[in-house]
């Protein structure tokens, strides 16, 4: 994973903005593009196109000051091979864009980064791309019984998942999605010493 970051706010990260400011709905989890609020989402997404990559997650976390502000970002390709230099370059035009806008209420930490190993899965297309890959998936009401689902993406046809898990196949609709990621599954290779990787 690529990340930078940088603290929004005066030059010190203490300014308090006007009380009346959103709280946003999405404080302190991780959510799906389709949930990101359209004031955030409008300030982000527009530098974000410029850059010629694509938004994946917005996550404000609350708690002490100052808060944090993460942004994932992706290549159209979904590769993930965001470089860190691009981060930095998007984090210090985001935070300008933020501060104007002035939709974070208060002092913050912003940070820009590209997916890890344990990517999200928030939109359509990953879950398209993800498809033979173990996941963890978090539905917003039981199915089956439950909530919460590990086990192989088979396929993902029509905005539903098919998600094999032991005894069988849960289809889950996109819709019912609160939050997913891939389980990465670890290799001989990724253990390698360098030389033998070459």
């Amino acid at each position: 994973m690529q990340l930078a970051s940088s603290m929004g706010g005066d030059p010190q990260g203490r300014r308090e903005k006007a009380a009346g400011r959103p709280l946003f709905l999405f404080v302190g989890a991780e959510v799906m593009y389709r949930d990101i609020p359209n004031e955030l989402r409008e300030l982000i997404e527009p530098v974000v196109v410029d850059a010629e990559l694509e938004l994946v997650d917005v996550q404000l976390t609350r708690g002490a000051r100052p808060w944090l502000l993460r942004i994932t970002l992706d290549t159209p390709d979904g590769d993930g091979r965001v470089p860190v230099e691009r981060c930095a370059e998007i984090s210090r035009e985001l935070g300008t864009s933020l501060d104007t806008g002035d939709v974070v209420p208060g002092a913050y930490r912003l940070e820009v980064s590209s997916p890890g190993l344990d990517r999200l899965l928030a939109r359509e297309k990953d879950f398209s791309a993800a498809c033979g890959s173990r996941v963890q998936v978090e539905t917003r009401r039981p199915f089956d019984g439950r909530r919460r689902f590990r086990g192989r993406l088979v396929g993902f046809d029509q905005g539903v998942a098919r998600v094999a898990v032991e005894g069988g196949e849960i289809p889950i609709p996109f819709d019912e999605v609160s939050k997913a990621k891939i389980i990465y599954e670890f290799t001989r290779a990724d253990f390698a010493p360098a030389a033998e990787s070459r």
